[in-house]
């Protein structure tokens, strides 16, 4: 017999297996003698009510033998042979290194077709050296940043592994395929899996070497600039910066959310594109221990770790929540040229520096953007197009203010008591952010309904997490790019972009998916769809095709 179970421990949750069998057996009413085996599949914290406990759940094998365990076994194909004609015949191009773009490829080579990676940026080992450059110089490289590179985005910050839709389709799987290359075997069992800063960029290397070793190719350094399109107006290529072409049977876009220029080439093209709902708003950060006492109540949290939050307001008919939580962490520079000001934040896998931070952001919806940038003013692109856009130049802007009242890279600070009060901070508390900040008033220069928001949605997150805002704790500015504020228009079955056949639009940058598990997710879709084109696997299930939900970011 098998049974499921969850058991509540409390925060010294790290029992031994004769306690835990106890505790399970007597749940369970049965004899500890009949419980063969016991796996945990699922872990979770409860600080609620003022107690401390863990919910394990567990899959429970009475008077009967577990299965062998088994690893995951890839079903990758060796593709070194293919590809290899000037047509680029059985080669796929996929632009962007990203988790949409790298787990593209791999899923291409379970259908026996050559991907072919396209990265902008560099590997990751120069990509460490440049965005250290961000903290000692204040200089940005364009190409090899907080965003751009091997990895995108996810590899230099944070590497959460946990999505809030429920529609992201298996998720074990991309979880499984972490594991394989290198990520902690926690990832699989825990409610929120993270891998680490510190750990990301070595995971992403052994999927690259994965993809190498099958017979696939990545061209770092190597940026698209248009698309190559054959006699039936068919996306085919792309072309690069030096002049390239580079062709295959279609090309997956997973340029991620701030290849802004990119979006661009799709107007410009014909693409459809549509705005969408995104958020903007700061960075907060407390001390990592005044985070802890307040959600442990003060108690000694025992086994339970660095404590985090999820809190959530409504202000004027907006959202107003916290997002990227990075408890035990950093904040981190990520702005991908040298004249905005852009925040994030990260945290290594033990998550223990002095501090906890997170976005505290603001739901934008299209009608939300200022006239000003939604204007038509003879760019050279279709108006509907233009004001598909606008949101890109209203993030623009707020970035560009951020960099006025910054200096260099140095963020715009406030206390965060003062930014709720309306006052000018005398000084500033000791922050993560290393490459500095400045005194600023948030509230003078961040948009009128963006600051007014903030502030009533800290004061509600206070009433419900006693002692949040705080003299301690610091706001900076400006968090901007949690999602895409632009949505690429695809074929829900097909996944084509609509204008632009044989352009597969994937990841955070197609406004589909957020994070690195559902871009993960979105990518493996992208080659799904391209799989079944070339008949490489049957059709996509109405169901499988349902599992797209535009509005879950």
């Amino acid at each position: 017999m098998i049974k499921s179970i969850t058991i509540v421990v409390d925060q010294y949750y790290k029992k031994p297996d004769d306690v835990l069998r106890k505790i399970i057996a007597k749940q369970l009413n049965i004899s500890e003698k009949t419980i063969r085996a016991f796996v945990l599949n699922k872990r979770s914290i409860d600080a609620r009510r003022g107690q401390l406990k863990v919910n394990l759940r567990y899959t429970v094998y009475i008077d009967e033998e577990p299965p062998v365990a088994s690893s995951y076994k890839p079903d990758w194909k060796d593709v070194s042979g293919d590809g290899v004609s000037g047509k680029g015949a059985g080669r796929v191009i996929i632009v962007g290194a990203g988790p949409a773009g790298l787990f593209a490829a791999l899923k291409l080579l379970e259908y026996g077709l050559k991907p072919m990676v396209v990265e902008r940026g560099p590997d990751t080992s120069v990509r460490r050296r440049d965005i250290a450059l961000i903290g000692r110089e204040q200089r940005v490289n364009p190409d090899s940043n907080y965003c751009f590179g091997e990895g995108g985005a996810g590899a230099f910050s944070d590497g959460k592994l946990f999505t809030r839709s429920k529609k992201r389709g298996n998720i074990n799987h991309i979880l499984s395929i972490l594991h394989y290359h290198g990520a902690e075997e926690s990832i699989l069992t825990d409610a929120q899996p993270h891998i680490g800063t510190d750990k990301t960029s070595g995971i992403v290397n052994k999927i690259r070497e994965t993809i190498i070793s099958y017979g696939g190719e990545v061209l770092f350094n190597t940026q698209c600039t248009g698309l190559y399109r054959d006699d039936k107006q068919i996306v085919r290529g792309v072309t690069t910066a030096d002049g390239r072409e580079i062709v295959g049977e279609g090309v997956i876009l997973a340029t991620g959310h701030s290849a802004r220029e990119v979006y661009n080439l799709l107007a410009g093209n014909g693409a459809e594109l549509e705005a969408k709902t995104f958020a903007m708003g700061v960075r907060v950060e407390h001390p990592r221990e005044q985070i802890d006492s307040i959600q442990y109540h003060g108690k000694d949290p025992g086994d339970l770790g660095t404590a985090s939050y999820r809190l959530t307001a409504q202000a004027d008919g907006r959202g107003v929540y916290s997002f990227c939580m990075c408890p035990g962490g950093t904040i981190v520079p990520s702005a991908t040229s040298d004249d905005e000001i852009v925040l994030n934040g990260m945290s290594p896998s033990n998550r223990n520096t002095r501090w906890s931070n997170a976005a505290v952001v603001v739901e934008i919806q299209p009608e939300d953007i200022p006239e000003k940038f939604t204007l038509q003013e003879n760019p050279g692109l279709p108006v509907d197009a233009w004001h598909a856009l606008a949101g890109i130049r209203y993030q623009q802007w707020v970035e560009h203010e951020a960099k006025v009242n910054g200096k260099g890279q140095m963020a715009p600070a406030q206390k965060l008591l003062d930014f709720v009060e309306g006052r000018q901070s005398a000084d500033l508390p000791e922050c993560s952010y290393a490459p500095g900040v400045v005194l600023s008033r948030l509230d003078k220069w961040l948009p009128k309904d963006i600051a007014l928001r903030l502030k009533r949605g800290f004061r509600t997150f206070n009433h419900n997490m006693k002692g949040f805002i705080s003299s301690d704790a610091i706001v900076l500015g400006v968090e901007s790019r949690t999602s895409s504020p632009v949505r690429v228009v695809r074929d829900p079955v097909l996944m084509e972009c609509k204008g632009l056949p044989g352009l597969y639009p994937a990841g955070e940058g197609s406004g589909y998916s957020g994070g690195i598990v559902s871009s993960a997710l979105d990518g493996e879709k992208a080659a799904a769809a391209i799989g079944v084109l070339y008949g490489k696997i049957g059709k996509i299930s109405t169901s499988e095709a349902a599992n797209q939900d535009p509005n879950h970011v």
